[in-house]
């Protein structure tokens, strides 16, 4: 049988943002990030369609999108309880048998217990239950958020020790239990496991989409620093060196592309927040960055331009999602297209 995990930038049918809740985790800021997720939501309907996971109150919420410009055609919202709006992780995570594609649906546990995420780990089959999914769901009893891996569409999946081998998620499974398990998933010749790079204020013990992200099968953007006086510099220069130290499947180095680190970002009690670049998402037409009012926006927005070409790369200010430790990426998941 042929399984593939296609890579971010393969064709995708629809993107799933899950709405905020104006008496959730973001009530205290709620208009600055319903303004994000709208700016999100005119941004990828663009370029594809959207599915919207919302509280009951749908048609207030279409009004209010419809009225921002967002594409009546490309948007469909759908009432589901959740418990937060980290789709990328409750999201499931689409693989190819044989060219049909099948939703597989992982347990989500708030990142290893910290968080109370029973409604979120619903909502992939709630969706199905009620015809949103086109393609068959499987409900597999592990541990797995998408923000945790990174696919090059080519066999290869990219990865963080502190994240998988987290003995919160899967602790009755080792490194080389989990290693078969995946490559028996998602179709992989190969594992590349990082043991290094982390943002502090992390809520996912190292997601890999924080840190380090492929472009293509042979470029990975990465989050550099490049100040020693940072907290994050030893971490992330060692984090370096391994991303240096890998070989494509054809045996050659990868193409690096750093991405710088933004100032420091903090929260009302002086908590830093994990602000950082390689937390985009790859669309149709476009890649959408965050952004965070920071001089190295553009610095970060110029470097990914080549990455990506015939793509239009577009600023998106996130500094209303990092003040609850996620960014861009954390808040979407892609729905890939069947391959013709």
């Amino acid at each position: 049988m042929s399984i593939v995990l296609p890579a971010e930038w393969a064709p995708q049918a629809f993107v799933q943002l899950t709405w905020p809740r104006p008496d959730g985790d973001f009530a205290e800021n709620f208009a600055a990030v319903e303004r994000t997720f709208t700016a999100l939501a005119l941004a990828i309907a663009r370029f594809e369609d959207l599915l919207i996971v919302c509280g009951a109150d749908i048609e207030s919420l279409r009004r209010r999108l419809l009225d921002a410009g967002v594409r009546a055609d490309r948007l469909r919202l759908h009432a589901v309880p959740a418990n937060d709006v980290w789709a990328r992780d409750h999201g499931p995570i689409t693989v190819f048998r044989n060219g049909a594609p099948v939703h597989l649906d992982f347990t989500f546990n708030g990142w290893g217990g910290k968080f109370d995420a029973r409604l979120d780990d619903r909502i992939t089959r709630a969706l199905a239950a009620d015809g949103l999914l086109a393609a068959p769901v499987e409900s597999l009893d592990f541990v797995l958020e998408g923000g945790g891996i990174e696919s090059d569409g080519e066999g290869t999946l990219l990865t963080t020790e502190r994240c998988l081998l987290a003995p919160t998620r899967n602790p009755q499974f080792d490194k080389a239990q989990i290693e078969a398990k995946l490559k028996a998933w998602f179709g992989l010749r190969r594992v590349l496991w990082l043991r290094h790079g982390d943002l502090i204020g992390d809520d996912t013990d190292g997601h890999i989409d924080t840190i380090a992200r492929f472009c293509d099968p042979h470029t990975i953007a990465y989050q550099a620093c490049d100040d020693a006086r940072d907290a994050h510099y030893a971490d992330l220069k060692a984090m370096e060196g391994e991303l240096v130290a890998l070989r494509t499947l054809d045996g050659r180095p990868y193409r690096l592309v750093p991405l710088p680190l933004p100032a420091p970002i903090h929260d009302a009690n002086g908590r830093r927040l994990p602000a950082g670049y390689p937390n985009f998402l790859i669309l149709n037409g476009a890649v959408l960055v965050p952004t965070y009012a920071d001089a190295n926006d553009a610095v970060a927005l110029e470097r990914l331009r080549p990455c990506f070409p015939g793509r239009e790369v577009i600023g998106v200010d996130c500094r209303a999602l990092i003040a609850q430790y996620g960014s861009l990426h954390c808040v979407t998941m892609q729905y890939p297209s069947a391959p013709r």
